[in-house]
């Protein structure tokens, strides 16, 4: 499937009325471009150049919680389709438990993850909440401390290569690489300006640690240079073997 067909595949299933996507249909399509016949020779195309270079490394980084983030075809506000490269467990922080501005959806290409959700609850674990704002798309993190809540979990499901799920904007929810790991990830038109970030306290309720927002909150966003970004296409698709 060449460029011009994903994008318009994506406009088409996505829809263009004034709700957002169901989290079933970005779930459908999404795992449908994951598709190693239709995924394979998408990245090929793109490491050889068919890709808005500058947007595409602009908006692809090294994430706090040590997985790569690419951006494969940029289509903002509508949708953003990346690649998420997970190293494993080996190494990485706890993912804080977190919503999103938007309908999601994701497909395990390679690998396995661990999708844990929650719901607030009286007798929960305790957490410390956090809004969440960024300065414009691809723009730093910016975290407020708002007050402190109880968590408690509510389903544990592991996905692995062919699976996939979409959620609303407001799931609470985190996602544990428990291998080396490769997703295909669908952002769709954002509904808020804000997430919630529950950073779980194991004792007193001041001791913060760990995940995306640390003791000296979240590090700056560095953008791939288009070289490594290019290079990170290619290793990509060798070693899915296509």
């Amino acid at each position: 499937m060449r460029v011009e067909e994903v994008r318009r595949l994506l406009d088409d299933r996505l829809g263009g009325g004034a709700g957002p996507p169901s989290p079933e249909s970005a779930r459908a399509v999404v795992a449908e471009l994951a598709r190693p016949e239709v995924l394979g020779p998408l990245v090929r195309r793109l490491s050889a150049g068919a890709v808005d270079l500058p947007e595409c490394t602009r908006l692809s980084y090294r994430h706090v919680l040590g997985f790569d983030k690419l951006l494969l075809l940029p289509g903002a506000p509508r949708f953003m389709l990346r690649v998420h490269v997970w190293p494993g467990p080996v190494g990485a922080e706890p993912e804080d438990i977190h919503n999103h501005r938007c309908v999601i959806a994701s497909a395990v290409v390679r690998g396995r993850v661990r999708m844990e959700r929650y719901e607030p609850a009286v007798e929960g674990v305790p957490a410390v909440v956090y809004r969440e704002t960024i300065d414009g798309p691809g723009g730093a993190w910016r975290l407020r401390r708002v007050g402190e809540a109880r968590l408690r979990l509510v389903r544990a499901e592991r996905y692995g290569a062919g699976r996939s799920y979409g959620l609303d904007a407001r799931t609470l929810h985190r996602v544990v690489s428990e291998e080396p790991t490769v997703t295909l990830f669908l952002e769709t038109a954002p509904q808020r300006s804000v997430t919630d970030v529950y950073v779980r306290v194991p004792g007193r309720a001041g001791g913060v640690s760990g995940g995306r927002v640390g003791r000296a909150g979240p590090p700056p966003k560095t953008p791939l240079a288009p070289a490594v970004y290019l290079a990170e296409l290619d290793a990509l698709a060798r070693s899915l073997g296509w």
